[in-house]
Parts: C-alpha cells; structure tokens; sequence
C-alpha cells in the first residue's frame, strides 16, 4: 500500500503542475501580452481555464494531505526549512484566486479596481510558480542544512542559491510554454493562433535558456543534475522522449493540429520531471552532509499508510468521475454557445 500513496503523491504533483502550472502560465502569457491584445487574451483564456480554475487546487491539496499524513518527517521538515518560500506561494494562490474571481464579477467593470485585480491576478500568476519552483530545487539542492546555527543559514540560503532561483524561472517558462500551447487550441481566429503561436515559441526558448542555467547553477552549486539525468538509461530516454515530442509538436502545429498538440507539451512536461526523479527516487529531500528524507523509509507507521491507501483509492472513483464531468460539461456548454 505504500507504493500506491507514493503513486498518487507522483500523479497529484504531476497533475497540479500540468493544470494548475498552465493555470498560472495563462496570467503570465497575459502579463507579457500588449495592452491592445490584452482582451481578446483574456476572452480566450476563461474559456481555456474555466473548468479547472477552481478544481486544479484539488490536486495540491492531496498532494499535501498525503505529505502530512503520510510523510510527517518530510512533511515538517520541508515546511520548517521551506517556510518562506511556501508562504510566499500560497499568498500567490490566494491573491491570484481572489482578483481572478474580482475581476470577473465585480459589479462595476470600468474603475481603477479592475486594473489593481489585473496587477494583482497576473503577477501573482507570475510570483506563485517561481517560488513552486524554488521549492522544488531547495529540496534537491543539498542546501537544507539541519545543522546550521543562524538564521540566514537555516531559513534562507536553505533556497535563495542560483540552482533554486533558476529551477522557479524555468518552471515559470515550462507554465508559459503550456499556457501557450493550450490557447492555441481554444483560439477561433487565425489572429490570435498566430499570436499564441508566437508567445509558445518565445516562451520555448526562454524554457530552453533557463534550462541551461539550471546546469550552469547545478555545477555551480554542487548539485549532480546531469549525471541524474544522463547517467542512466531511464532519464535519458525520458530527455529523447521529450525531445522528439516537442520536435513532432511544431511539426504538428505547422500542419493545422491544435488539439494533439496539448497532449504533446503534457508528454513533454511528464518526462522532463521523470528524467529528474527517477536518478535520485525515493530520496524526495536532501540535506547537506548526505543525509536524504527517503518516501520508503521516513513514512508514518503502516496501519495509517493503508489507512491512507484505501481513503485514497475510494476518494478516487467519486473524484476522478466528478472530474470528468466537470469537463464534459464546461465542453458543452462551449459547443452550444460557438
């Protein structure tokens, strides 16, 4: 059973960064668009995020429920060392959240709340998966540092280092890449596939160059990402996989396909977190000196992982259905206005 936590806590953060990741990703295509195209941004963009606005959380929520029930070593650790960053993040959610519902249905359309919801929406759009990112480097970057005696050492250098900082813009980049990707294919007009087209190829590119200073920063720091990622068979093919599927993505756009596409850039995503998981799995956080929070041997006692496996499984079939329901409705609804 606890294989199949593990699983659903691999599929809740995998999930939460492909919908919640283009989520973000469509605030900050709008952060980086003109103030003249900015509208007919923004109209693409509610239908593209309409129906997971408000469900892609769902799948933070489980991914921190399986943390802290399953995993309370890891879980308090992360959020001891982590605190800032993670509090700066969920500020991010709740503002995003907050001036995404504002600006929607507030009453009056026309004052000068709408442009403080539009600052509020897109640069916490901005803010939220940058310090997701750095998150996620911190706890691979060896700069944990259980031992240290002052503050700065603890809570700060613990994730303010050149690896941290430029894994959260390159996921920042990643969340723009799929932003664009999925408004091309919500887009109606040859204007805006064309525009969109043009903010994923930027956005790919930006991908591209902070994923190079991430290696840049990893050597820097010590950190042995390229033997995790070439130096086994597994990630490597993940790194082709997700090469040819960006290749055969353009391919696919240059030909009209705007709605394989989206399947594309998720493969992509899925395999560039695998080649970095897989080298280093079940270590999840690793802290200076050698020491590693593994997810095989730092877990809660085994009555309340199957407790959680079987609470998890159950919740599965009313959630996952629900889900599906959720889209198949929205997509409808769609159909019939067009």
């Amino acid at each position: 059973m606890l294989y199949v936590v593990i699983i659903f806590l691999f599929f809740s953060i995998l999930l939460y960064f492909l919908l919640g990741g283009a989520d973000f990703g469509a605030g900050i295509i709008e952060l980086f668009t003109s103030t003249d195209n900015k509208s007919r941004t923004r109209r693409t963009m509610y239908k593209a995020i309409g129906p997971i606005w408000e469900a892609n959380h769902m799948w933070l929520i489980i991914a921190v429920v399986i943390m802290f029930v399953g995993f309370p070593v890891i879980y308090s650790d992360m959020c001891t060392y982590l605190h800032i960053p993670l509090l700066i993040m969920l500020l991010g959610i709740t503002a995003r959240g907050t001036a995404f519902s504002f600006r929607n249905y507030d009453a009056i359309k026309d004052d000068k709340m709408q442009d403080l919801y539009n600052y509020i929406f897109v640069y916490s759009s901005f803010i939220t998966p940058l310090f997701l990112g750095i998150v996620a480097g911190s706890v691979i970057s060896r700069q944990i540092d259980p031992d240290a005696t002052d503050y700065l050492s603890t809570y700060i250098f613990s994730w303010l280092n050149w690896f941290s900082v430029m894994v959260g813009f390159f996921t920042v980049a990643l969340c723009g890449f799929l932003a664009a990707i999925y408004l091309i294919g919500e887009a109606k007009e040859q204007f805006d596939v064309r525009r969109f087209t043009k903010k994923a190829v930027i956005m790919n590119a930006v991908a591209v160059g902070f994923g190079g200073s991430v290696f840049i920063a990893a050597e820097h720091e010590n950190v042995h990402l390229a033997h995790w990622i070439f130096g086994n068979p597994v990630s490597l093919v993940a790194v082709i996989a997700a090469s040819l599927s960006l290749a055969l993505l353009w391919y696919l756009l240059n030909k009209g396909n705007t709605k394989v596409i989206r399947i594309l850039a998720a493969f992509q995503v899925t395999m560039i977190l695998v080649s970095v998981g897989y080298r280093h799995f079940p270590n999840i956080v690793m802290v200076k000196g050698g020491h590693n929070l593994s997810l095989l041997k730092d877990h809660a006692p085994m009555t309340t992982i199957n407790d959680l496996g079987w609470g998890l499984l159950l919740g599965s079939l009313l959630i996952l259905p629900a889900l599906g329901y959720l889209f198949y409705s929205f997509q409808t609804k769609q159909s019939r206005a067009n």
